[in-house]
């Protein structure tokens, strides 16, 4: 594949994009909220179904943030209502049930994605942001983060115009990072991700595939964008050389 270098592959900034926060748990939704702030997000908040519906049917939002538990009006009535009347609005909805049938009435009912509590905010940010870049009608296919980019349809990876030869779970790891560009995932984050909740292996294997990742992305271009936080975790943080 010869890679069209006038191609702006760069994903859309979600700068200023206003999200509602509809979470019961007063200390939380002030957590989730300012935090989506510092991410440059415009943060509207309701502690239950009433006061979210009030708001949307006031003001236009971008996203929701929706707790699944909600006093009065639920999580899952309330995103069918919505689907109801045909508002496209990317809904993320968050929930301490992590059962199957839980999770398929989020999305039964109309949810674009669905996160367990607890759950790590740069994740949050991360899913909230894949929600919106859909939304918007992105390509998410083809991934790039300064002159990494993959195909994840043909599982093929390149820095500028050199190929990279990556495994299938390498590769998997690696679209992570493309898909997060500039979030801290912890081992935890990159453990759920990659191999799930059956099976999963030592966190050790976590450190051994970013070794292995960093070895073919970084070293033979005399790079080190994929940087390690000490104790905390890896981000892929992308200079403007090359």
């Amino acid at each position: 594949m010869e890679v069209d270098r006038h191609h702006d592959w760069r994903l859309p900034t979600s700068h200023g994009a206003s999200i509602l926060v509809v979470e019961d748990d007063e200390e939380l939704a002030l957590v989730v909220g300012q935090r989506l702030q510092q991410e440059g997000f415009v943060v509207v908040t309701a502690h239950d179904g009433e006061s979210a519906l009030d708001v949307l049917a006031s003001s236009q939002v971008d996203a929701v943030v929706l707790d699944l538990m909600l006093p009065g009006v639920g999580g899952v009535q309330l995103c069918r209502q919505l689907r109801q009347q045909r508002r496209r609005v990317p809904v993320v909805m968050t929930s301490a049930l992590a059962g199957l049938d839980d999770r398929m009435a989020g999305f039964g009912a109309g949810a674009d994605d669905y996160l367990v509590k607890p759950f790590d905010l740069a994740e949050m940010i991360a899913r909230l942001r894949a929600v919106l870049w859909r939304d918007q009608g992105y390509d998410m296919s083809y991934l790039a983060v300064g002159d990494l980019h993959a195909d994840v349809l043909t599982r093929r990876a390149w820095r500028g115009q050199s190929e990279i030869d990556l495994t299938p779970r390498e590769f998997a790891v690696f679209e992570l990072f493309l898909r997060h560009p500039g979030v801290v995932l912890t081992r935890r984050t990159i453990l759920g991700a990659i191999w799930g909740r059956k099976g999963t292996p030592s966190e050790n294997v976590v450190d051994q595939y970013v070794a292995h990742l960093r070895r073919k992305i970084d070293r033979p271009f005399g790079r080190s964008d994929l940087q390690t936080l000490h104790r905390v975790g890896w981000r892929l943080q992308v200079s403007d050389q090359g």
